[in-house]
């Protein structure tokens, strides 16, 4: 798709303003507001380039860019096949709840305790240990009938260096001289199945990046069946599908990507010698992002060395800006395409002077009370949202079919303190 070409998704909700004012006045703000259609049509667009591509294959929902359960209820009766990339015990608790099977759930952990391993070969049909040592407390809890590896192949690539999870510098995964010995170690002790798996990354927006990827999985795994003497079950590609955040930025068309992943895997597994390893892909962002975004309003405005417009919601409320230094498009409710007339920092209220969502942002001019939008925060959102600064979590509403639904309450700050004890005389 041409740069010019690209118009975001939910341009024309935050173009509305009575709509999104009355979202506002109905809800509060800071909200999180999805849209529905907008998350299905990702979903659906994502199988479909992979049915036309792949005919064993198993798309399990990265869980840690949103666990909202109304979002993957509605994810799971648009796509009944869907799975869940899980790495917590919260992860799969809530994929038991909203009807997950067993069998398509993946569990991916990172230094584990001996509980986690055991709930985890409990409730996950595949298992994916990030190393050596893993694999021998696993060992302690019991054997299981599969397990699978996380690959770290020695490169990897992200938006920006802090979500690059493979390569010499992350903490994920198995080098490649060494792999081979944790399947022998796990097929000696009476393991029957394997898989193996690689996330090198996240917000990815090169196609030729994931042929790259794939290339260097199906050859690692191609050496360690003949060496070990069996047969994958299975071959996960991982996450790290991008969208575009950023402006100039396109999204990757999916179509031609995995036309050409599945053209891959078949120069390494001809369909003519037998069946195939599936292939299982664990993507977030791509999914979710772009069908959220985070209503807030302007709760003053500064002109210190610099402007200032300050909102409602603050690093506490999203929190990727602060972390990563990422960048989000943020529209003026009602003008989205307004001239800019300010360059500001968008900042809220926290005592931290990290707290921006946004920093020398050209912007249209803005007074207080004006309600702004900050795009593409479905995956990564209310997920990492926190208490700091003793506040609250905000709302969060879907909207569907022309009307909205509050799928989660706003916390109340007597909330916070419910689990503590204390001697309130």
């Amino acid at each position: 798709m041409p740069e010019a070409d690209f118009i975001h998704p939910l341009l024309a909700t935050v173009s509305d303003r009575d709509a999104v004012e009355e979202l506002a006045r109905k809800y509060g703000t800071p909200l999180y507001v999805y849209d529905g259609e907008r998350l299905v049509s990702n979903l659906r667009r994502l199988d479909s380039a992979l049915a036309s591509a792949f005919s064993d294959y198993q798309i399990c929902f990265a869980l840690k860019a949103n666990t909202n359960p109304h979002l993957l209820s509605l994810m799971t009766q648009s796509l009944p096949t869907l799975g869940a990339d899980c790495s917590s015990p919260g992860e799969l608790y809530i994929a038991d709840q909203v009807g997950i099977e067993k069998g398509h759930r993946i569990y991916t952990g990172n230094y584990e305790t001996t509980d986690e391993l055991e709930l985890a070969l409990k409730a996950a049909g595949h298992l994916n240990l990030d190393d050596g040592m893993s694999l021998e407390r696993m060992l302690k809890t019991g054997v299981p009938e599969e397990i699978s590896f996380r690959l770290n192949p020695g490169f990897g690539s992200g938006s920006f260096p802090e979500i690059v999870t493979s390569g010499k510098e992350a903490k994920f995964g198995i080098q490649e001289e060494k792999i081979a010995d944790v399947y022998r170690r796990a097929k000696e002790n009476g393991v029957k199945r394997f898989g193996i798996q690689c996330m090198s990354g996240s917000g990815n927006l090169d196609p030729d990046y994931f042929v790259r990827l794939l290339t260097a999985i199906l050859t690692c795994a191609r050496k360690l069946e003949s060496e070990l003497g069996f047969t994958f079950s299975f071959i996960s590609l991982g996450g790290g599908y991008g969208v575009p955040y950023n402006e100039g930025e396109t999204p990757l068309n999916l179509d031609e990507m995995f036309s050409k992943l599945g053209e891959t895997f078949r120069s390494f597994y001809d369909p003519s010698d037998g069946p195939s390893p599936q292939l299982i892909i664990e993507p977030g962002k791509i999914v979710i992002a772009d069908s959220a975004f985070l209503l807030a309003r302007v709760s003053g405005i500064k002109e210190s060395y610099k402007t200032f417009v300050g909102l409602d919601a603050g690093m506490n409320t999203f929190l990727r800006p602060a972390l990563y230094k990422t960048y989000h498009k943020i529209f003026k409710v009602g003008e989205p395409n307004a001239p800019h007339e300010i360059v500001a920092d968008f900042t809220g209220g926290i005592c931290e002077n990290t707290d921006r969502l946004a920093t020398d942002r050209p912007f249209p001019r803005v007074k207080e009370g004006d309600l702004v939008a900050v795009m593409d925060v479905g995956a990564y959102g209310f997920s990492m949202a926190s208490h700091y600064n003793t506040r609250p979590r905000p709302a969060e509403v879907l909207l569907q079919n022309g009307d909205s639904r509050l799928i989660r309450r706003r916390e109340t700050v007597e909330e916070l303190f419910s689990h503590a004890e204390w001697n309130a005389s």
